[in-house]
């Protein structure tokens, strides 16, 4: 009796196991599915939503900031005013409000309280800034500020968006997995008396 070489054998050739996809895994549950879908869509959302929001909301606020800093540009206008008495000096307050004396466009003598250095003599000169009316108000914006206060802007959208994202990723799964243990604990219920039979026979 002669063997037979396994590789000239006769009959047909056991089925070859194809590889299985995600979607076909037996063990993949719809809200697995659902749960990967959701987390493609978020990620695109982070992908291209956050540099979009980050920089039309930057934009939005140097254009609005632009506008206040040439409006108030051309509402105010900064005069030199003399100290009416000594500011204290005090190392721990760099700044304090003193009464100050100016004259106005129109030749009126006007006085007000601003902010000046600690240790200024009276009659020193100081810079203040006035409106229109000739009344002290605080110095314009500037571009510096402007572009800061966009910046600052798109950086807290690209934050929101960010946080927006993390949340609505952690509220899914956690709806998801109630979801999950609650049809985990229904099977239970079902199976866990057919396991219990088995061991008290």
């Amino acid at each position: 009796m002669s063997a037979r070489d396994p590789q000239h054998a006769s009959g047909p050739l056991p089925p070859r196991k194809e590889h299985t996809s995600k979607k076909a895994n037996p063990l993949r549950r719809p809200s697995d599915r659902f749960e990967s879908w959701f987390l493609r869509f978020l990620m695109s959302v982070l992908v291209l939503g956050l540099p979009v929001a980050a920089i039309g909301a930057g934009l939005t606020a140097y254009e609005s900031s632009m506008r206040t800093v040439h409006a108030q540009a051309a509402e105010r206008q900064e005069v030199t005013a003399r100290l009416t008495s000594d500011v204290k000096g005090d190392a721990e307050v760099p700044l304090q409000q003193a009464q100050v004396r100016w004259t106005d466009g129109d030749g009126a003598a006007r006085t007000g309280t601003a902010l000046v250095k600690s240790g200024t003599p009276k009659d020193a000169a100081v810079q203040v800034w006035v409106d229109r009316e000739g009344r002290l108000t605080s110095q314009p914006m500037t571009e510096l500020q402007a572009r800061s206060k966009a910046w600052f802007v798109g950086g807290m959208a690209a934050v929101g968006v960010g946080a927006g994202v993390f949340a609505a990723r952690s509220v899914t799964r956690h709806l998801l997995d109630r979801g999950r243990y609650a049809r985990w604990d229904a099977e239970w219920d079902l199976v866990e008396p057919l396991w219990s039979a088995r061991f008290r026979r």
